[in-house]
């Protein structure tokens, strides 16, 4: 049922056409009946501006996983819903072999939201994300400019984790997404970070490289509202790569910026 009202949503009107078309010949145009010959054409579509063009995704049958995720994560009415919900969630074989489901931590009111990949080990354990070596960078990372986790909310793209660190299959992220886009319209964040390619990709759609999407703002929809988007480095990376750290300081430092436009300044008491 979930996905026949993503099609009616998507604005499919049709199952199947009454007469054969083969899309493959510029020359196979089916005849018209001789009474549909004179109807007039159906108004073209307005075209919409890029903004308000929603991303979709074609969505598998509710009776699989994908669908099931689909549905509960849309029942969702409260961040402490969606934690339970996924934490009862049955449909994912990591969360099976993972420790502990990895939702949140950090401070949902604050306004702002960083969103990095999955957990590590360390983060199965604690069941709290980014609290390892990359963790301890990240929190002197948001300290550089007055921040700490009171001030801000911190989620992965997938809150289970791959054995062995090892990178997820697309199916078991796909299983994941559902839950990431309720769990950004829950915190409705004012704005948010993205640490890494991975996270911009599963929340932007984006398959450039992070050195090419890092330091750009971009937006995403929440409701109604264009949100402000910034990639950077993620911490494991600059742990392998420090000297990118300057690059990363100089997102920090627009990172700081606009939450001084925005009327979130970065350190407290500012």
């Amino acid at each position: 049922m979930a996905a026949l009202n993503w099609l009616l949503e998507a604005g499919a009107d049709e199952a199947v056409s009454e007469v054969p078309i083969d899309r493959f010949s510029a020359r196979a145009t089916p005849a018209l009946a001789p009474s549909a010959q004179h109807q007039p054409r159906p108004a073209a579509r307005p075209n919409l501006p890029l903004a308000q063009i929603k991303p979709t995704t074609l969505a598998p049958l509710a009776s699989d996983g994908f669908g099931s995720a689909m549905e509960i994560a849309g029942g969702c009415g409260s961040l402490s819903d969606l934690k339970k919900a996924m934490e009862r969630f049955e449909g994912s074989q990591l969360k099976k072999l993972a420790t502990n489901t990895v939702f949140a931590d950090g401070n949902p009111n604050g306004g702002i939201m960083l969103i990095g990949e999955a957990p590590g080990y360390d983060e199965d354990k604690a069941g709290l994300p980014f609290v390892g070596r990359a963790g301890k960078l990240l929190d002197k990372m948001l300290a550089s400019i007055g921040l700490d986790r009171t001030r801000v909310y911190i989620i992965n793209v997938m809150a289970w984790r791959p054995p062995d660190n090892r990178n997820p299959d697309p199916s078991e992220v796909a299983l994941c997404i559902p839950f990431l886009r309720r769990h950004i319209e829950l915190a409705s964040p004012k704005i948010l970070v993205m640490l890494g390619a991975v996270s911009a990709r599963h929340v932007l759609g984006l398959n450039d490289g992070i050195m090419k999407l890092r330091g750009r703002w971009l937006e995403y929809r929440i409701g109604t509202a264009m949100v402000p988007v910034l990639p950077t480095l993620h911490p494991a990376y600059l742990l392998r790569q420090p000297a990118h750290k300057k690059l990363a300081w100089r997102d920090l430092q627009a990172l700081a910026d606009k939450l001084d436009a925005l009327g979130l300044p970065a350190a407290a008491g500012n």
